[in-house]
């Protein structure tokens, strides 16, 4: 289990993420929600230890994240930042072959290579894996930094609005896909998305932020309804049942 426990970071006099503690439950999808500016995208960074916090900590089976060494810290949890810009021309395969890296140090077992075939069929991106980066649309390029993460073969995937630059199509195959992570691999994803729909849709728990704080943290059923709702985004958003599923209306709503 990841515990947060009064997290807080700052820039200057402006706080960022305030006093947030949660836990996220393994074998889950744990989808933070919330408007721009809300915090969701630092208390991920601290969470992964790309940012440290100014008070607060992250515990990782009991562990402090600051304690772990980096290479074994890599081997539990991964990580997609919102950009990812790389200089050197790669193709999709080469790219996906550095989610080994913790293990490998860039000499590729045949073991590596299976863990790198199974996340290039996951993505479904065998057809195309020897294509370079730079010939690629916005949405199989990120396909491929997914596929990174998921070669990488971590019990906790930290995701941070991996759906940006997607179709509609690409979305639900992405979601679709961390779905079958959770249920048949038993992997613990945690994601920032905006769109409160694929939230409800495809997460466990959702862990909802406003200016900083936590609103509140719950199963799906807890947090999309319309109260909550207004608390977090400040609209009113009505509800419709589909397929067993909560659905926002929030594209014609009065506030």
């Amino acid at each position: 289990m990841i515990e947060i426990k009064e997290l807080t970071k700052r820039y200057g006099k402006k706080t960022v993420v305030e006093d947030v503690s949660v836990n996220i439950e393994p074998g889950t999808i744990t989808s933070f929600i919330g408007p721009n500016g809300a915090g969701k995208s630092t208390l991920l960074s601290m969470v992964s230890r790309l940012l440290n916090a100014d008070t607060g900590e992250v515990l990782l089976d009991k562990n402090n994240v600051k304690k772990w060494k980096s290479n074994d810290l890599a081997k539990r949890v991964s990580i997609l930042r919102q950009s990812n810009f790389i200089n050197v021309r790669l193709t999709i395969r080469e790219l996906v072959a550095f989610g080994r890296y913790p293990y490998s140090k860039g000499r590729l077992t045949a073991e590596d290579e299976q863990f790198v075939d199974q996340a290039l069929e996951y993505m479904n991106l065998i057809d195309m894996q020897n294509q370079f980066l730079d010939e690629l649309s916005g949405g199989q390029k990120q396909r491929a930094f997914i596929a990174m993460v998921i070669a990488q073969d971590t019990d906790y995937i930290l995701l941070d609005e991996p759906l940006n630059n997607l179709d509609m199509k690409h979305s639900v195959q992405i979601m679709k896909i961390l779905r079958k992570l959770v249920n048949e691999l038993g992997r613990t994803v945690v994601i920032v998305l905006h769109d409160i729909n694929f939230a409800s849709v495809y997460s466990d728990r959702i862990v909802a932020m406003k200016d900083g704080k936590l609103v509140k943290n719950g199963t799906t059923n807890e947090i999309i309804n319309s109260d909550t709702l207004r608390e977090i985004y400040d609209m009113n958003i009505p509800i419709q049942e589909q397929n067993g599923c909560r659905i926002c209306v929030y594209f014609n709503s009065h506030t």
